[in-house]
């Protein structure tokens, strides 16, 4: 028995050799650790989240070092007024994502295609689409200079702007950049400078949709910043069909790109809507927007198939899927032909 053990541990030890030889002759072949080599690790990260400190040891000697750095968090989507609704589980067989639908001919005024078109929902920057028709149908002089002031600033949502307090233009460029850009200070100017100020002319909205038979609306400023600015998809037809009798509202809304100049360096403005410089569209009219509570929105006229057709688009899901429920709404038109 002692014999088997010893002879067991002569293989073993014969089995290991070769290893530590492999071993002995890897170290034997290893560079030198330089005096020079720096060794760091991270000692604390500051609290703030705006800086992480390292004590780091350098020629053996220990040093804290102070580093900015960003952190970046996820932060959950709010849900839309149309979510809380419950509107985003309707099913269409288009498989549109936007949340609100309406698809009308707009000289028959027939009904092409319809998802949840008489539920009023907050509508964004399609509110710049009555403060047009309320500042054309005025007859105000546009040509104007209006002053952007401290009353134009964003207080509702904090946004920013590329016009600066103190910049003019006439009323005529504030109206161009605020339809084909959306500028919410523009707008803001714009119903300022009406004759009683904010509150008349946001009175003459809620007239001016009374008017229409716009039964499902409410306007509460002049921007669309406020979610109580409020339609249906039924009511925003109607102030398309009205908003397309004035040539101005059709130009300034479609164009791609504008200059202005407010005082000191010119500034280029281009259109929040990327169909209108698609040649497969032959858009007339226009206006996008977009807050938390409202979702991308998107309202048009536009020619297909040789047949004016007006569409709207409420509370739409990610960025460019408005204009995807247009492309899609686009092709079926193009595909079946519906008769007027």
């Amino acid at each position: 028995m002692v014999k088997f053990a010893r002879h067991a541990v002569v293989c073993t030890l014969i089995t290991l050799l070769p290893l530590a030889s492999a071993v002995a002759a890897t170290n034997s072949h290893k560079t030198p650790v330089k005096k020079h080599t720096v060794h760091k690790k991270v000692v604390a990260i500051a609290a703030s989240g705006k800086s992480v400190k390292r004590t780091v040891v350098v020629n053996g000697k220990r040093k804290v070092v102070v580093q900015r750095v960003s952190l970046v968090r996820e932060v959950p989507e709010r849900p839309s007024s149309g979510d809380i609704a419950g509107l985003k589980n309707t099913q269409d067989p288009l498989d549109l994502k936007s949340s609100v639908a309406y698809v009308v001919d707009q000289d028959s005024s027939k009904v092409l295609f319809e998802k949840n078109s008489d539920v009023s929902l907050p509508i964004a920057s399609i509110t710049k689409l009555m403060t047009s028709l309320v500042v054309v149908e005025a007859h105000q002089d546009m040509d104007e200079i209006i002053e952007v002031t401290n009353e134009d600033i964003d207080k509702e949502k904090g946004t920013s702007s590329r016009l600066k307090i103190g910049a003019k233009l006439s009323r005529s460029d504030m109206l161009h950049i605020a339809l084909m850009s959306s500028e919410n200070r523009a707008a803001s100017a714009l119903g300022r400078n009406y004759v009683g100020g904010l509150p008349a002319f946001v009175g003459a909205m809620n007239a001016k949709a009374r008017q229409l038979g716009m039964s499902d609306t409410h306007y509460v400023d002049s921007s669309g910043l406020s979610s109580q600015n409020r339609a249906s998809a039924r009511d925003l037809v109607k102030l398309v069909n009205a908003a397309y009798q004035h040539p101005l509202i059709r130009q300034y809304s479609t164009d791609s790109k504008y200059v202005v100049a407010p005082g000191g360096r010119t500034l280029e403005y281009g259109t929040s809507n990327k169909l209108v410089a698609n040649p497969a569209w032959e858009i007339g009219l226009q206006k996008t927007g977009y807050i938390a509570e409202a979702g991308r929105c998107l309202v048009m006229q536009a020619m297909i198939e040789g047949r004016a057709i007006v569409m709207v688009f409420l509370d739409s899901k990610g960025k460019y899927s408005r204009l995807a429920d247009a492309d899609r709404i686009k092709k079926w038109l193009e595909t079946i032909k519906p008769h007027a």
